[in-house]
């Protein structure tokens, strides 16, 4: 059987930033496939690493991604997961990126890796999504699902 790891990552005390955790709130009420374990990580991306030894087959990590959309465009990534350069790793503020290199230096695996951003409006102090990207939520449940329940090639 494979494995699918669905986290959501952000600091709900930064606005939009809070993404990841919000989905994954609404995931966890949503059936999934009992291949697929879904939790919120928040700001703990130590605990997200540690939890990523032991493998996965899939890893789609839900986060507010900074670009130059409209605030709440989704849109999915998929890095490389054996990039190295990360800057030293902070336990308090690991971003994505040097969570996959903290579980490759580990000795862990993960296979295919997904990111589902949300482009945000703001990320400054406060707790809550602005309109636009609460609005994404909904949007982001449906799309996480898809990615999570659909076949692929082995």
């Amino acid at each position: 059987m494979t494995r699918t790891v669905v986290a959501g990552i952000g600091n709900i005390f930064h606005g939009d930033d809070g993404f990841g955790s919000a989905v994954a709130q609404r995931l966890l009420a949503e059936p999934m496939p009992p291949e697929v374990h879904v939790a919120d990580y928040g700001i703990r991306g130590v605990h997200l690493a540690l939890d990523l030894l032991d493998g996965c087959d899939r890893l789609v990590l839900i986060d507010a991604l900074a670009g130059d959309e409209v605030p709440g465009t989704l849109r999915v990534l998929q890095p490389d997961p054996t990039r190295h350069g990360a800057p030293p790793l902070d336990a308090h503020q690991m971003d994505p990126q040097s969570v996959l290199e903290m579980v490759a230096e580990m000795g862990g695996a993960i296979g295919e890796v997904l990111v589902v951003g949300c482009q945000p409006a703001t990320l400054d102090e406060g707790i809550g999504l602005s309109p636009a990207v609460a609005a994404a939520v909904d949007a982001a449940v449906h799309l996480v699902t898809e990615l999570v329940t659909e076949r692929r090639p082995d």
